[in-house]
């Protein structure tokens, strides 16, 4: 399990080129675009949203990995989550790989993976930054594609700030220097 530390923002899709243009003056590591389909499950009577759980499969250059958000919690937009990953050979969900200590009482209910269906997908490009605040490392995505469920898709174009090593205040201290560039994005 993983302590995931992250605070995403809104882009405005008209300043992307000019916040990229910024990030690559940060001095980090920059990694190319790479695609990333996800498909975010629930339960027709919203289960796993009432145990304050997240479930997905993430598919990035025919790798796949399930991962499993559970409570954690949420303090001036930063978000502090318990995250379990889990690779996969194909992208089907399989709930009981992951471990017991992600379920309520300690076990995968008996009848959750038959009840488990898609709700949404997103289908965006990623492109990071690793860069360094401080003594921290903090990876920066910025993420355009979009989400769909059904019939309908919007656009998505976020950026992600995510904690990888070192003291929270430090992706405090990089957002507040990236909000406070023009037009760049907002707290989503």
């Amino acid at each position: 399990m993983a302590q995931e530390i992250e605070l995403k923002f809104i882009v405005n899709h008209s300043a992307v080129e000019a916040l990229r243009d910024h990030l690559n003056t940060l001095g980090g590591e920059h990694h190319d675009p790479v695609q990333l389909l996800n498909i975010y499950y629930e339960t027709p009577d919203n289960w796993l949203r009432g145990h304050d759980m997240g479930l997905r499969i993430r598919g990035e250059n025919g790798r796949y990995e399930m991962t499993m958000k559970v409570a954690g919690r949420v303090t001036g937009g930063l978000h502090q989550r318990p995250e379990y990953n889990v690779a996969l050979s194909e992208p089907t969900l399989d709930l009981a790989q992951l471990p017991t200590e992600v379920w309520p009482n300690g076990e995968l209910p008996a009848d959750l993976a038959s009840r488990v269906q898609p709700l949404f997908s997103t289908d965006f490009y990623r492109e990071k930054w690793l860069v360094a605040v401080d003594d921290s490392r903090i990876e920066i995505a910025l993420d355009q594609g979009e989400v769909k469920a059904g019939e309908f898709a919007e656009p998505i174009c976020e950026l992600e700030l995510e904690l990888l090593s070192g003291d929270t205040r430090a992706v405090l201290k990089l957002a507040n220097q990236l909000v406070s560039q023009p037009d760049y994005a907002r707290a989503a």
